[in-house]
């Protein structure tokens, strides 16, 4: 059979609709991108030391971070979004509510004695801190103080 002859074959009586190649939905980025550092992780660094081992856990956790980061971000984003617009009773992109926040707290225009503000730091840390620092030893302290 030639290349460019070349056409999947689905089986004896498919339906063409069957036929049609379609995009396959697993696994996801997420997936992919949470696999190979697995095998990094596993299957590479026990075999390799010295600076190359230090520079293999540094993607190892730049494919964990990102992994972390596309499955919170979603989430804390919306919340802070939320408390955004809760805080300054205005409307815009998340970008834009953090500029006219921090614009806001440099002309002393709010401080940590309005209402809310206090929380939403935290609140905005601790989710950043999800993303970046999970396993710093204050942050597991803090998560433990909720329950």
């Amino acid at each position: 059979m030639t290349p460019e002859k070349w056409e999947p074959d689905f089986g004896q009586g498919s339906c063409p609709k069957e036929r049609e190649i379609e995009m396959q939905d697993e696994p996801t980025p997420m997936e992919l991108t949470k696999a190979v550092a697995d095998f990094l992780r596993n299957d590479i660094a026990p075999v390799i030391s010295g600076h190359n081992a230090f520079k293999l856990r540094v993607a190892i956790n730049m494919l964990d971070l990102v992994v972390r980061q596309s499955t919170l971000e979603q989430g804390s984003d919306a919340a802070e979004y939320a408390r955004l617009q809760q805080l300054l009773g205005i409307d815009g992109t998340l970008i834009d509510l953090n500029r006219a926040l921090a614009d806001k707290i440099a002309k002393g225009e709010v401080d940590l004695a309005t209402p809310g503000l206090s929380e939403h730091l935290w609140q905005t840390t601790l989710a950043k801190l999800a993303v970046d620092q999970p396993n710093y030893a204050s942050y597991k302290r803090e998560l433990g103080r909720g329950d």
